[in-house]
């Protein structure tokens, strides 16, 4: 028979347990500067440099055109040569020519552009490795003034804070409903979430695409997404028990509009973006369907409270949250675009939107706990994500 080691019921941290904490880590830098020294018995001199720069960004004024990079490669680089198409062009860099490994700059190219024309950069390095970026249709950048403040200001209005409020006052209609209605109008809530939820994962795909490889996009997908649900997870169990059923809805409430307008903020950075490199079609196809989108999503947020009283400020509330962030959105997307964050937000917002979904399911598997799945609550679940479904064919 062997030994058992009883388990401690009071753990204590001393000198001893540091030194073998920390013991693994000194001789696992051992190992990595042993093999830096030696190669490992290779030839680590690579045959051609290793460069990559990221151009996150371009900015037109008149006269000039204004490229900001970062160096996601491994090593310093030089930035050397501007061609604009296929023109030497000459150029200024800010604050130097060499660019740090993860160091930032911007490129400023003396260069008369025309408007509505298109135009291929191209920066070489003094490797001679090549990087571009195409200018579709040149557009004056807008500049944060408060002309264009109030102008994407009212789109984000358009987007998110209208249509969202305008879904808020079906509440008094619905209110009249039986509980089997209600019950629906939850299921429908669910399929809306869902299908947001999906949505917003498959818009941070795409724009991780467009993240230097050095931060790991689909990474930051995962970290956001995860961590947020998580997060939502803990704050609403840790609470849930000592509160009335009423304000648990409530609490789901506020949870859905949450989610909602952290989608929502992707959508202002999308249409903000559409409008920064003159894309105005593009942009302006973008808000009307939205516009017609969105209205769904004020039903989703008063689902939950329907057999409740919230009163006008608690509504107003509840929809500025979710319509408000499209404004914000709209602000970075038309000023500074930047994947990056677009990325993080569009990962908050998907383990947001399901960590909601996954909390109207258990309330209303609690309502029906009884019975198997009746059948209006799949036909909710599918009507919520065909509603988005459909009005989405206005916007793809």
């Amino acid at each position: 028979m062997t030994d058992q080691i009883p388990p401690t019921t009071k753990s204590r941290f001393t000198f001893q347990t540091f030194i073998l904490l920390l013991l693994p880590i000194i001789l696992l830098a051992g190992v990595i500067a042993l093999f830096l020294n030696t190669g490992g018995g290779l030839d680590m001199d690579s045959p051609a440099p290793i460069e990559n720069l990221s151009i996150e960004r371009y900015h037109l004024a008149r006269g000039h055109i204004e490229l900001h990079v970062q160096n996601t490669g491994p090593a310093e680089l030089t930035i050397a040569q501007i061609i604009v198409n296929e023109a030497v062009m000459p150029f200024e860099v800010s604050p130097s020519v060499k660019v740090p490994r993860l160091g930032t700059a911007v490129i400023t190219v003396n260069y008369a552009w025309t408007e509505g024309e298109a135009y291929a950069v191209r920066v070489f390095t003094s490797n001679a490795v090549p990087f571009d970026v195409v200018i579709p249709v040149a557009f004056e950048t807008p500049q944060p003034d408060e002309k264009t403040f109030w102008s994407f200001t009212l789109i984000g209005l358009y987007v998110g804070v209208i249509p969202i409020f305008l879904g808020i006052f079906w509440l008094p209609a619905l209110r009249a409903l039986g509980k089997q209605w209600m019950t629906f109008l939850m299921a429908v809530t669910v399929g809306l979430l869902i299908f947001l939820g999906l949505d917003t994962l498959l818009e941070a795909l795409e724009q991780a695409a467009e993240v230097p490889s050095t931060y790991q996009g689909i990474g930051l997908i995962g970290i956001g997404a995860v961590a947020t649900y998580m997060l939502l997870e803990m704050i609403g169990g840790s609470k849930s028990s000592d509160r009335s059923e009423s304000s648990q809805r409530l609490n789901i409430a506020w949870r859905i509009a949450l989610g909602i307008g952290i989608h929502n903020l992707g959508e202002g950075l999308a249409i903000g973006a559409a409008y920064n490199v003159g894309e105005i079609a593009l942009g302006t196809f973008l808000v009307v369907g939205f516009i017609i989108q969105n209205i769904t999503e004020g039903l989703g947020i008063i689902a939950p409270i329907l057999r409740d009283r919230p009163n006008i400020r608690q509504l107003a509330l509840l929809g500025l949250l979710g319509g408000a962030p499209a404004i914000i959105g709209a602000w970075i997307g038309g000023y500074t675009p930047s994947p990056f964050l677009a990325v993080l937000f569009l990962a908050i917002g998907t383990g947001a939107i399901f960590q909601v979904a996954v909390e109207i399911g258990r309330m209303i598997q609690r309502d029906n706990v009884k019975q198997p799945m009746p059948g209006y609550i799949f036909s909710g679940v599918i009507t919520g994500m065909l509603m988005l479904w459909v009005t989405g064919i206005f916007i793809k």
